[in-house]
């Protein structure tokens, strides 16, 4: 497996490629089997695999944990290798933000709801750094997880409006024996709150399962979501919504597909999860 630290070395690699077809999973390193699942899917769809680490600075607000965000390269390198990453692109700052920016993304849809409102800028930094790679790597398919749902969603808008000719494959959320979703952020739960932190995904699941006997009332699966985080958590909640997806817009019961999605803030962690539910025209959640 190959590491590559400069844009230079990235573009000759992929130029050394040719005609073959090429996975991209891009991440922000300390890697789980959330990622590993991506490099996964990859390697069984694509001839070679490039795995991007780089903590990106324009996605984290300035009260937001990027100094403590962790990071651990020679673990990283070594779980890519034994997942079948072909290469690791392992960027410094300076490499990819290397002078003042002259032009800004501007997201404009999808980023009004969920984790949008309390992260100005996320979805711009995020937009910014998913463009620059996917210029320097030029994959045909690139692997997101589903676990951020709005992520994805809003990467789908990217790669739509610029014509970029990339595939995004959603992969679904890894989770914990006891559902937690996996998360780089998870180790920065104390032993209380890891043990509370499960009721985000039961919580999800108690509003699926509202949707499958019939309930069409975003409020009340709302209100049943916060009393279950409420009554278990520590925690505070950003957000709880349900959403029509992927346009992120007030759920009715015409629309084809929901998201029931929560964020809630512990003491060194923000942690976020969604479901994604299957609307029937005759009203049943399939």
């Amino acid at each position: 497996m190959k590491v590559i630290t400069t844009i230079e070395g990235m573009r000759a690699y992929r130029e050394e490629q040719q005609d073959r077809s090429v996975g991209f999973v891009p991440t922000m390193g300390y890697l789980h089997e959330g990622h590993m699942s991506m490099v996964e899917s990859s390697t069984k769809e694509n001839d070679r695999t490039v795995v991007s680490i780089f903590v990106n600075p324009l996605q984290f607000g300035p009260d937001e944990d990027f100094d403590n965000y962790p990071r651990n390269f020679e673990r990283d390198r070594k779980i890519a290798e034994s997942y079948g990453a072909d290469a690791v692109f392992y960027p410094s700052t300076e490499e990819m933000y290397p002078r003042k920016r002259t032009i800004s993304l501007n997201v404009i849809d999808r980023t009004d709801v969920l984790c949008g409102p309390s992260r100005p800028g996320h979805f711009e930094g995020v937009a910014t750094v998913i463009v620059k790679l996917l210029q320097i790597i030029q994959p045909g398919r690139m692997y997101l997880g589903q676990k951020d749902a709005q992520q994805v969603a809003v990467l789908e808008g990217l790669v739509a409006d610029f014509n970029i000719p990339t595939e995004i494959i959603p992969c679904p959320t890894v989770r914990e024996e006891d559902g937690l979703a996996k998360s780089s952020r998870n180790v920065n739960l104390t032993e209380q709150e890891r043990k509370e932190a499960p009721f985000l995904y039961k919580s999800l699941k108690q509003a699926e399962k509202m949707a499958e006997k019939g309930e069409r009332d975003p409020e009340a699966i709302k209100a049943e979501i916060t009393k279950m985080i409420q009554e278990n958590t520590s925690g505070t909640i950003d957000y709880r919504e349900v959403l029509s997806y992927p346009y992120l817009k007030p759920a009715t019961p015409e629309d084809e597909k929901w998201i029931c999605a929560v964020a809630v803030y512990f003491q060194h962690a923000r942690l976020i999860d969604n479901i994604i539910l299957t609307i029937s025209q005759k009203g049943e959640s399939i």
